[in-house]
């Protein structure tokens, strides 16, 4: 038996739900009931980037796994037919009831309802993921023509064109619809804009019922506020009613159900807890952490060294330049972090070295190619047509320098990117300028 094979096979330890919540076919028939191996779930053709050689035994027993189906949604396109035994699979495998239900009066299982407001590739991705976990999820979009043809497709085709979304997600350009009776309300819209929005929708979520979620990496321009800060100004909801989710988090590999963990943090351990059990999936790992401050100053600075990194990687630098481009700026994170009162542990996890390495090492990074366009000797205008959209990196370095500033840390990697990318200042001078500063010994 090979690696592959003997790590796709079932195993006693893994969590499972009972018979009873497994996921159906969209027969209606238990997907077990047709397969030996339940964990192991095949993606459609469609969905597919990197593939590996499938086992000849691990072919015989695969199966499509999806969500039942009613309404508008039973008319989404079936699964395609049967691909060669050449495919990657994914593992699926759904949670057990804490994560999928509630216990209702007498016992009556009651599905977990969750808003996400921003159909994004993020939010698209993270629904997908509330969705397997059991949940019933309201995706919130601005563009009516985007709502209906999520809602009679079964996919957004903006961002994921190829990926059937599971039937528990239902589109809505409504917000009082999209927040009705949601135990949690994710926000996955553009950093700079969720002052305007909240403003607009704080009338109809109830922060003594809802819990408000940043699924967001960035500080706010101006202000130098983070995304908690801004959401508890402009919602009252009290630091137990407002969470984080972090760490490395790239949508494109998500979208394929490959394996990754992140981090939910709030003050409330129970309200972490409870956001982590209702994200929880085979693929899909939550670890909770009470330190919202260092888990969101993780997210907002990898994206400035990722840029850096970008740019040392447009310039033609190797692999020794990126690692301490990484490194040093772990550490100034991690001092801005210190600075205003996180925990520097947070900092080696999932939000902190986890985040930075995934952003600084990918191709899927929109910092990363971002800053390799810069590093080319591209102008900031030229980049941002060349790939049609502004990286969050871009905007937010100039917060994040901000902030340290007004906390007296020195972030010169940071200072560095703002240079580049907001005074022009050419990729070469720039970096001739951070490698001849005074020696110092290596100290966060």
């Amino acid at each position: 038996m090979n690696v592959l094979s003997c790590c796709l096979r079932p195993a006693s330890w893994l969590p499972g739900p009972t018979a009873d919540q497994r996921p159906l076919e969209r027969n209606g028939a238990r997907a077990e009931d047709h397969q030996q191996h339940p964990e192991c779930v095949p993606e459609p053709e469609s969905q597919q980037r990197l593939s590996v050689a499938e086992p000849p035994d691990i072919a015989e027993n695969r199966h499509h796994c999806c969500g039942p189906t009613e309404g508008a949604l039973a008319e989404r396109p079936a699964p395609l037919a049967e691909p060669c035994a050449a495919r990657r699979l994914v593992c699926f495998v759904p949670k057990r009831a804490a994560a999928r239900a509630a216990q209702g009066e007498g016992g009556r299982s009651v599905t977990t309802r969750i808003a996400v407001f921003g159909a994004g590739s993020w939010g698209t991705v993270f629904a997908m993921i509330l969705a397997d976990a059991g949940c019933e999820v309201s995706l919130w979009a601005r563009r009516p023509e985007l709502v209906d043809t999520i809602n009679t497709t079964g996919r957004n085709p903006e961002y994921f064109p190829d990926l059937d979304l599971p039937s528990g997600i239902t589109a809505t350009t409504d917000p009082a619809k999209a927040a009705a009776e949601a135990e949690f309300a994710l926000l996955a819209v553009p950093s700079q804009t969720l002052r305007a929005n909240l403003a607009a929708w704080s009338s109809v979520i109830d922060v003594d019922i809802t819990v408000l979620v940043s699924l967001m990496k960035g500080v706010e321009l101006g202000t130098a506020k983070l995304m908690s800060e801004v959401i508890a100004e402009v919602t009252g909801a009290g630091p137990e009613r407002i969470a984080v989710v972090s760490g490395p988090n790239l949508a494109g590999e998500i979208v394929h159900r490959q394996p990754a963990a992140c981090v939910v943090a709030c003050k409330s351990k129970d309200v972490a807890q409870r956001l982590q059990a209702v994200c929880h999936t085979g693929y899909y790992r939550p670890y909770t952490n009470a330190d919202v401050v260092g888990c969101e100053i993780g997210g907002a600075a990898k994206n400035v060294i990722g840029l850096a990194v970008g740019i040392a990687g447009g310039m033609g630098m190797g692999d020794n330049t990126k690692a301490s481009l990484i490194t040093r700026g772990l550490a100034e994170t991690t001092r801005l972090g210190q600075a205003m009162g996180a925990d520097p542990h947070t900092f080696a996890g999932l939000a902190g070295m986890g985040d930075l390495v995934a952003t600084c090492a990918s191709p899927l990074s929109r910092n990363n190619t971002f800053g390799t366009h810069l590093g080319r000797g591209m102008t900031l205008q030229e980049t941002v047509a060349a790939t049609r959209q502004t990286a969050e990196g871009v905007t937010s370095c100039k917060s994040v320098l901000d902030l340290g500033r007004r906390h007296g840390v020195d972030m010169p990697i940071t200072e560095t990117v703002v240079d580049i990318v907001h005074g022009g200042k050419p990729p070469q001078v720039a970096v001739e300028e951070l490698m001849s500063r005074s020696s110092k010994p290596e100290r966060h």
